[in-house]
C-alpha cells in the first residue's frame, strides 16, 4: 500500500444560522474552499483522480452529487469524477478516510477529500422530513432491535453514564469560546482561511445585490459562566446541555489535497502531513455519540502509540458530554483537545466539520510544532469516525 501525504487543507469562514453565508449556494461554498485549496498549492486539477465530498442533508440544493456540481461550478476539468457521502455528522471525515484509500491502493495518485453543508439553506432533517410525503427513514423491524432515541438524548445518556454535571458541560463550554476568541486574536486561523464573498440578503432572504466578504468564524459568543448556567436545557427539564454547551447549526464547507510522495516530488509539491491510520467503527445506536472513544482505542491499538503519544486531538463538540465523556475514557491530556475551540464556539455544518477538523488540525501542527493528530467525531446513527496525521 502507499503512504499517502496531505498537501493542503484549507476551509471557509463557519457561518452561523442566517449569517453572513446564508445567500450563498452550498455548491459555490464548496466551490470556494476547493478553489482556495488549488490556488494554494499551485496544483494541477487535471491531476485529481477523484473527488470524495461529504455532504449530510442531501436534498434539495444539496442533491444530486454535490461534490460533483461544485467541482463543475468552480471550472475544474470535466474528467474528474466524484462522489458525495454520509456518515451523517462524519460525513467529510470519511469522505477524506476514502479519498486516502483510493490513493493507498493506487486507484487514484491524486484525490481530493471535502465536505459542505449549509444548515441554513437546507435546514437538518430535510430530507428525511414528513412533508417530502416519501415515508420515514427507520422502518418497524428497527424497533424490535433499539430503541430510537435522538441525539440530544443519546448526550444526556452520555453524560448520566460518566458523571458529567450541568456545572462541568458550563465549564467546558466556556472554555471552548474561550479558547476560540484566543486564538482569532492571535491569528491562529489565517492560515487555514479562505475569505468567501458572499450576496447580501434582506429581511425576506432575497439578494440585494450588494455583496460581502465573510473572513471570521460568526458563532464566537461574548459570555460567562454565569450566562451560561442561567440558560434552559435543551433536551430534558433536567439536563445538563444547553444552547451554549451544543454545537451550533452553522454553514461551511472545506478541502485537503492527498497524494503520495512520489506523486507530490513529480509535481514539486511539498506535503504537510501523513495519513497514519484511519478508522469507522460502529457503536451502541441508542447511546449514539460514544464513537470518539472506540476510533481513538482503535486508532491507538493499531498503531502501538499511547495515548500520550499524541500531540493534538480534535474530538468534535457534538455536545459537551461527548467530548468529556471521551476524555475521562481514554485519560487524554485535556489541554491537548481542542486548544482553539471547537463546535461550541465555532459552529458545527454537519457535512462539512469532518474536514474542518482536519484542516485546523494540520495548521495547529505546523503552528505549534506538534507531530501528531487524532481527530474523531460521533455520528448520527451510532457511528465514530478517526483520523490520525502525522508531521
Amino acid at each position: 500500500m502507499a503512504e499517502v501525504v496531505v498537501v493542503d487543507a484549507v476551509r471557509t469562514p463557519v457561518g452561523k444560522r442566517n449569517g453572513g453565508l446564508a445567500g450563498v449556494h452550498p455548491a459555490d461554498l464548496l466551490g470556494a474552499a476547493l478553489t482556495a485549496l488549488f490556488e494554494r498549492t499551485g496544483a494541477d486539477p487535471a491531476e485529481v483522480g477523484q473527488v470524495v465530498g461529504g455532504c449530510v442533508s442531501q436534498v434539495g440544493e444539496q442533491s444530486f452529487n454535490i461534490a460533483r456540481t461544485a467541482w463543475l461550478a468552480a471550472g475544474f476539468p470535466m474528467t474528474t469524477a466524484a462522489t458525495t457521502v454520509d456518515t451523517q455528522c462524519g460525513s467529510s471525515q470519511q469522505a477524506a478516510n476514502l479519498a486516502a484509500s483510493l490513493v493507498s491502493s493506487g486507484v487514484v495518485d491524486m484525490a481530493v477529500a471535502c465536505g459542505v453543508e449549509s444548515m441554513t439553506r437546507i435546514p437538518i432533517g430535510s430530507n428525511s422530513s414528513k412533508k417530502l410525503g416519501l415515508g420515514v427513514p427507520i422502518p418497524k423491524s428497527y424497533f424490535g432491535r433499539y430503541e430510537l432515541t435522538s441525539q440530544f438524548e443519546g448526550a444526556e445518556r452520555i453524560a448520566e453514564k460518566w458523571g458529567v454535571t450541568r456545572e462541568d458541560t458550563d465549564a467546558f463550554g466556556l472554555r471552548s469560546q474561550q479558547l476560540a476568541a484566543k486564538a482569532w486574536s492571535e491569528g491562529r486561523f489565517d492560515t487555514q482561511i479562505t475569505p468567501v464573498d458572499a450576496p447580501v440578503l434582506d429581511a425576506e432572504g432575497n439578494q440585494t445585490g450588494d455583496t460581502r466578504r465573510i473572513t471570521k468564524d460568526e458563532g464566537l459568543r461574548d459570555t460567562t459562566l454565569e450566562a451560561l448556567s442561567a440558560l434552559k436545557p435543551v433536551a430534558r427539564p433536567d439536563g445538563v446541555h444547553t444552547a451554549g454547551t451544543s454545537s451550533q447549526i452553522s454553514d461551511g464547507a472545506a478541502a485537503l489535497l492527498l497524494t503520495t510522495p512520489e506523486k507530490a516530488s513529480q509535481l514539486g509539491l511539498t506535503p504537510k502531513a501523513r495519513v497514519v491510520a484511519q478508522c469507522l467503527v460502529g457503536v451502541d445506536p441508542v447511546l449514539m455519540l460514544t464513537g470518539p472513544i472506540d476510533a481513538t482505542n482503535l486508532i491507538l491499538e493499531r498503531t502501538g502509540l499511547g495515548i500520550d503519544d499524541i500531540d493534538l486531538f480534535e474530538i468534535n463538540e457534538a455536545f459537551a458530554s461527548v467530548v468529556l465523556a471521551w476524555e475521562r475514557e481514554v485519560k487524554s491530556d485535556p489541554d491537548r483537545v481542542n486548544p482553539n475551540g471547537g463546535a461550541i464556539a465555532l459552529g458545527h455544518p454537519l457535512g462539512g466539520t469532518g474536514v474542518v477538523l482536519l484542516t485546523k488540525a494540520l495548521h495547529e501542527l505546523e503552528r505549534s510544532g506538534g507531530t501528531r493528530a487524532l481527530i474523531s467525531m460521533c455520528c448520527g446513527g451510532g457511528l465514530g469516525t478517526g483520523t490520525l496525521i502525522e508531521r
